[in-house]
């Protein structure tokens, strides 16, 4: 017979932190809450998780944010200072430029993600097989990643974005092309230090193939780390997306983009602040936060932090 496990006396907090026997969710949900209770210690994490979640949530509330369209021009009210129809004012062409900052959240949002879904697997896989099979494969595959590393990041992106030509898609390619050698260092990192751990050469004694070992046992382990490191390098996304659009070879107009909105507007920005003033902001403030978001959270994740 198996006994039902019921929520003890005192609440969700106390069902947390029983020491009765726990099913796989409660398992999850107990590691997810302890976590959390980390995290939160960290006011900085935290004011920096709440830029990100604002950041999201303007990005999917834009149109109710704002009723002005972002690219819609309206050359009589050109260069106007923030007044309460245009809380931020407008820009060369009439636009408004709070209407052009939120929905220009949704084209960070973009790159970010489409970065991330690019980088991730390539580094985590490139690292992990270099490190666990070692050998000429782990030499071949990291003089390739060195000669990335060898190159600035932001020298590179312009290198590629160049190369592809001017575009948002091609940008993304460019900064995914450089986003990903220090993901595969880590990766391999991790791999180094795990091929010779006792519950993989047990697993390998069962008899499993290699390939078993890297997909089943070494990439689940390299995640935490390569969840911290794609966290903390989401400024640098940011900033290299926003100096791709400020050179013209990231988003062009008439879409939304902070860096283009620095760039188009920088020629008034003696007689106009305003114009580079928000987009220049959220840029700033929105790296920041990854960045704090990110140094907390590694705390989280380290296996080696107390609770």
């Amino acid at each position: 017979m198996t006994a039902t496990l019921s929520a003890p006396q005192g609440g969700l907090r106390a069902w947390l932190k029983t020491d009765a026997p726990r099913t796989v969710f409660q398992s999850a949900m107990q590691q997810l809450y302890r976590g959390w209770r980390r995290f939160a210690t960290h006011p900085l994490g935290l004011a920096g998780l709440g830029v990100i979640l604002l950041l999201v949530v303007a990005a999917i509330a834009a149109p109710w944010l704002t009723s002005y369209d972002p690219i819609a021009q309206d050359m009589v009210n050109r260069l106007q200072p923030p007044s309460a129809a245009h809380w931020f004012g407008t820009d060369e062409f009439g636009r408004d430029v709070f209407a052009r900052v939120v929905y220009g959240a949704r084209t960070t949002i973009y790159i970010i993600l489409l970065v991330t879904v690019i980088v991730a697997p390539i580094g985590l896989l490139i690292g992990a097989c270099a490190g666990y099979l070692g050998g000429w494969a782990d030499e071949v595959l990291m003089r390739v990643t060195d000669i990335f590393l060898s190159f600035p990041g932001l020298v590179l992106a312009l290198g590629f974005a160049a190369a592809l030509g001017p575009g948002i898609t091609n940008a993304i390619i460019a900064i995914a092309l450089t986003a990903w050698p220090p993901m595969a260092r880590l990766a391999r990192a991790e791999a180094l230090s795990l091929r010779k751990a006792d519950f993989i050469a047990a697993v390998r004694l069962q008899g499993a193939s290699k390939t078993r070992i890297i997909t089943r046992h070494i990439l689940p382990m390299c995640l935490p780390s390569l969840v911290v490191r794609l966290t903390l390098n989401m400024a640098g996304i940011i900033l290299t997306a926003a100096g791709l659009g400020f050179l013209g070879l990231g988003a062009q107009p008439p879409l939304p983009e902070w860096g283009a909105m620095v760039s188009t507007g920088r020629e008034f920005m003696i007689d106009c602040p305003w114009v580079i003033t928000a987009p220049g902001i959220a840029i700033a403030v929105v790296s920041l936060a990854f960045n704090l978001a990110g140094d907390a959270l590694r705390d989280v994740l380290d296996p080696r932090s107390g609770e």
